[in-house]
């Protein structure tokens, strides 16, 4: 169909930019067309420039099955793409009205035709959003409480998903639409003001259009485009910065990250909030930010641990935690003497009595003749010291000095013997003796074998 109206061209050459774009010269492609205004002039756009650029097209039109005229719209769409010659999918949904319907509609439509696409072997989804669906989402993001990411709106291209339209206003969209001669249908929940995103387009954006004297919408999504650029750039120098500073525990270098500057930093430990299942927001991240400048630890929402989830900063690190419920002290492990094996129950730590040394690597404790047997093996208790060269102290100061993380104290093995002291906490501190070594403790941590770890 040749055409030389002015909307016409201006559609047409913005969508075959953005296809050329987006790497889909020569590839393929199915549209998600509801009918409506906008996915109706993708339709017909599409059609008007794939011979250029040799894009193999199909369409997909999904009904909601919550409005009876909705089986007539999926005909019309059908009818649509028959005239332009281009296969047509109709997929029904089945959705039930009620709470969260918005967003439950959202994640089976994209379900949906996600589904198709693979099974069509088609290379992308597209959808029809344009500039003035930008406009509205950037407004309803800032009045709720958005950072740049937010800000950066509807992303023109996804895994296997396009929006080659968005450079387009609905304006735009519906001068083609005139000047093609192509109906469209109004879906009456966009003109319902029970959504927020209908009272931002009849109520608000009109309201700031006659404010500043000049359409507002292209200059909101061209704000949109922007922050999308610069939210890129800041989450590949976050993802180094992440990169950089981890530590093998999982735990961050908390001087690192202080010295990170401040959009990085709040980068960083979203991060960390994420992968340790707490909520994210603005009021997090700033307890977050203050935490890591102030060394205390805070309080996190989310997850299901029985005690919460905190923000830790202590030892040069910062970590996220479960802090878990109290709960009793695990059954003590007693070990009689030569040839007593076994697993202390609660910490998953492995004990053997031998008269041999082990080869070089494993973790074990020498014993004297004169030891005092039996030997206990539990988890720390109040009060508890241990003695060295330079005399007495609390082992609760030894676990501090060593950097010891503290959700990790109370699952460490502590070796006392039949008078109480405390001999030996493996991998952390051992006693040492002059004494001629008559008996071996072995030990090995969860998962590891007698061989796993340096002796200590």
């Amino acid at each position: 169909m040749a055409f030389t109206a002015k909307a016409s061209v201006l559609l047409s050459t913005t969508l075959e930019g953005a296809y050329r774009q987006l790497g889909l010269e020569g590839g393929s492609v199915l549209l998600a067309v509801s009918g409506g205004a906008d996915s109706s002039a993708l339709l017909v756009g599409t059609a008007l420039v794939r011979e250029r650029l040799r894009l193999r097209v199909e369409v997909a039109t999904l009904d909601h099955g919550l409005r009876p005229e909705a089986r007539t719209e999926v005909e019309a769409v059908a009818r649509l793409a028959a005239r332009w010659e281009l296969p047509c999918h109709v997929c029904p949904l089945h959705l039930s009205p009620g709470s969260g319907l918005e967003a439950r509609a959202r994640e089976a439509r994209y379900a949906v035709l996600e589904t198709l696409r693979r099974e069509r072997g088609l290379q992308t989804v597209a959808t029809a959003h344009t500039a003035s669906d930008q406009a509205e989402t950037l407004l309803m993001r800032l009045v709720r409480g958005t950072a740049l990411r937010g800000a950066a709106g509807i992303h023109r291209a996804r895994p296997f998903l396009v929006r080659p339209l968005l450079e387009c206003t609905r304006e735009e969209v519906e001068a083609f639409l005139q000047e093609q001669g192509v109906s469209f249908v109004v879906d009456p929940m966009n003109a319902d003001p029970t959504f927020l995103r209908s009272r931002i387009r009849h109520e608000v954006l009109p309201a700031l259009t006659r404010a500043a004297g000049f359409p507002v919408g292209p200059r909101l999504a061209a704000f949109s485009r922007v922050a999308a650029e610069d939210e890129a750039l800041l989450d590949k120098l976050a993802d180094g910065a992440w990169h950089r500073l981890s530590l093998p525990d999982g735990s961050l270098d908390a001087v690192g990250v202080r010295a990170l500057e401040p959009p990085l930093r709040r980068r960083v430990l979203a991060r960390l909030l994420v992968g340790g299942g707490a909520q994210v927001n603005a009021a997090s991240l700033a307890r977050a930010m203050e935490a890591l400048e102030t060394g205390r630890s805070v309080t996190l929402r989310g997850g299901d641990a029985p005690g919460g989830l905190q923000l830790r900063v202590a030892g040069g690190r910062v970590r996220c935690v479960r802090r878990e419920a109290p709960t009793e002290p695990p059954p003590a492990l007693v070990l009689a003497g030569e040839g007593a094996s076994g697993v202390q129950e609660g910490t998953g730590w492995s004990f053997s009595v031998t008269s041999t040394p082990p080869p070089y690597g494993g973790l074990c404790l020498g014993l004297p003749e004169d030891t005092c047997w039996p030997l206990t093996v539990r988890t720390r208790r109040p009060g508890d010291r241990v003695r060295g060269p330079a005399g007495s102290r609390k082992l609760q100061d030894v676990l501090v000095d060593r950097r010891i993380p503290a959700e990790q104290r109370d699952r460490l093995p502590v070796v006392t013997d039949a008078q109480g002291s405390v001999l030996w906490v493996p991998g952390v501190w051992n006693s040492t003796s002059p004494r001629a070594v008559r008996f071996f403790l072995r030990a090995s941590a969860p998962g590891t074998s007698m061989l796993g770890s340096p002796p200590l």
